[in-house]
């Protein structure tokens, strides 16, 4: 696989995984709201897309060490695999109670993120279940944090 896919792949999968769960957790903390998760759920799909995108983008520019088309190469697959990654966040919401779609985002993203975890160990030749775990408490970790944000934010406003 080529680096420009590696770089764009890796950053888009997981930050569109992390990013995601961690809004869509804090959302309906602080919300419970099915509209709010899911206009989140929108807006980080494109907007921080994009943004992730042109950050992979300026960041690899500024290495100096690749060509115009790997550049574009990791932008387009970091948005692409982001925004994907993102509106899969999109079917619990929009098919099962809000509750109930949390509980499956959840599933769903640590699911993915264990998954590309372990496919990332295994291309890199090293322990998997290190890999897999450190990742998996790092995406417990921004769920149990995004969760305390909005109840704690949900506290003010009520």
């Amino acid at each position: 696989m080529k680096q420009s896919f590696k770089t764009g792949l890796g950053f888009g999968i997981t930050s569109g995984v992390i990013t995601t769960l961690g809004l869509i957790v804090g959302l309906y903390s602080g919300t419970e709201s099915a509209l709010a998760v899911l206009g989140g759920i929108l807006t980080i799909a494109v907007a921080d897309g994009l943004s992730d995108s042109l950050g992979v983008h300026v960041s690899k520019e500024f290495e100096g060490k690749y060509s115009e088309k790997e550049l574009w190469e990791s932008t387009l697959i970091t948005f692409a695999s982001k925004f994907i990654i993102a509106l899969s966040f999109t079917i619990p919401v929009l098919l099962f109670s809000i509750k109930t779609a949390i509980i499956l985002c959840i599933i769903w993203g640590l699911f993915l993120l264990a998954s590309f975890s372990f496919f990332m160990a295994k291309i890199k030749k090293v322990k998997w279940w290190h890999v897999v775990i450190e990742h998996l408490l790092i995406g417990i970790l921004v769920i149990l944090a995004t969760n305390y944000l909005g109840e704690f934010i949900k506290s003010f406003i009520k």
